[in-house]
C-alpha cells in the first residue's frame, strides 16, 4: 500500500512508535478481529495513502451522479461533454471511478487527453473501476472514501443521482456553510431532476421552518446542461481570481 521507505507514527502511553508501513500492513492483514484496535491504523492508512494520492492532483474537478445512468442517457452524454471542457480547461477530472454518470466523467477528460481519476470503494462483490480511469486508489471504508471526495477539488459538480450523490452534495454545501472549507464552486446539473430539491430547500428549509439563512442558497447554482455548467465554474473562479 505505501512506499517501503515511508514510515507512521503513534504514540501510544506516551511513547513514540515508528513502524514501517509494511509492517503496519502487516498487522492489519493478520487482525481479523472487527474490534481489534489495529483497525484504527488500518483506517490512518487509508486517510495516509488518500491524502498522498491527492497532493499530485493538482487543479481538479469532482464529478458525481448515479451509477445507474447508462451510454444513451442524456446525462451522459452532458457528463462527458462537461468533464472533456474542464480537463481542457487544465483539471484533473475525480470521479468515484465506478460506471454511469462517473464513467462518463471519465471518459470525457480520457478523450480530451486530461488527467482521469478514480477513488473507488471496496465492496464484497468488488465495485468495478471504469475503463476510463487512468489513476485510482481504492478505499476499505465508505467514510474515509468521502473525505477523500470531500477535500480532492476545487470544484465540485452533481449530476442527478441516488442516495450517495444527495449525501455528497450536502456534505459539501454544509462544509462550506460552516465555513470548514473555502468557498467553491457547487454546481447541480439537470434542472429538472434537482429542481424540486432546490424548492424544498428554500420553501421549507428556509422559509417555512426557518433551518437556514437566505445567503445559504448561494452556496450552489442549478443549470440545465454542460455548458451552463462549464460557464459558471470560468467565472466562478475568475471572481475568486479578482478576490485575490
Amino acid at each position: 500500500m505505501f512506499p517501503q521507505e515511508k514510515q507512521l507514527f503513534f504514540k501510544t502511553q506516551g511513547e513514540e512508535v515508528y513502524l514501517p508501513a509494511s509492517r503496519v500492513q502487516e498487522l492489519l492483514e493478520a487482525q481479523n478481529d472487527g474490534v481489534s484496535p489495529w483497525r484504527i491504523f488500518k483506517i490512518m492508512a487509508e486517510l495516509v495513502t488518500g491524502f498522498e494520492f491527492l497532493k499530485q492532483c493538482g487543479k481538479a474537478a469532482t464529478i458525481f451522479g448515479s451509477a445507474r445512468c447508462h451510454e444513451d442517457d442524456e446525462m451522459y452524454k452532458e457528463a462527458t461533454k462537461l468533464a472533456f471542457l474542464l480537463s481542457k480547461e487544465g483539471f484533473a477530472v475525480i470521479t468515484g471511478g465506478g460506471p454511469g454518470v462517473m464513467e462518463a466523467a471519465n471518459k470525457g477528460a480520457y478523450d480530451a487527453g486530461g488527467r482521469s481519476l478514480g477513488i473507488n470503494i471496496q465492496l464484497p462483490h468488488e465495485q468495478r473501476i471504469n475503463k476510463y480511469v487512468k489513476e485510482s486508489e481504492s478505499f476499505h471504508y465508505f467514510f474515509t472514501r468521502k473525505i477523500m471526495l470531500a477535500f480532492a477539488s476545487q470544484v465540485y459538480i452533481y449530476f442527478p443521482g441516488g442516495f450517495g450523490t444527495l449525501d455528497e452534495f450536502f456534505e459539501i454545501i454544509t462544509l462550506v456553510q460552516t465555513k470548514k472549507v473555502p468557498p467553491v464552486p457547487i454546481v447541480l446539473v439537470g434542472k429538472e431532476y434537482w429542481a424540486p430539491i432546490v424548492r424544498l430547500i428554500q420553501d421549507d428549509l428556509y422559509e417555512r421552518y426557518h433551518t437556514i439563512n437566505k445567503e445559504d442558497m448561494d452556496l450552489y447554482h442549478l443549470a440545465d446542461g454542460a455548458e451552463e455548467a462549464f460557464k459558471f465554474v470560468q467565472e466562478s473562479l475568475r471572481e475568486e481570481e479578482k478576490l485575490t
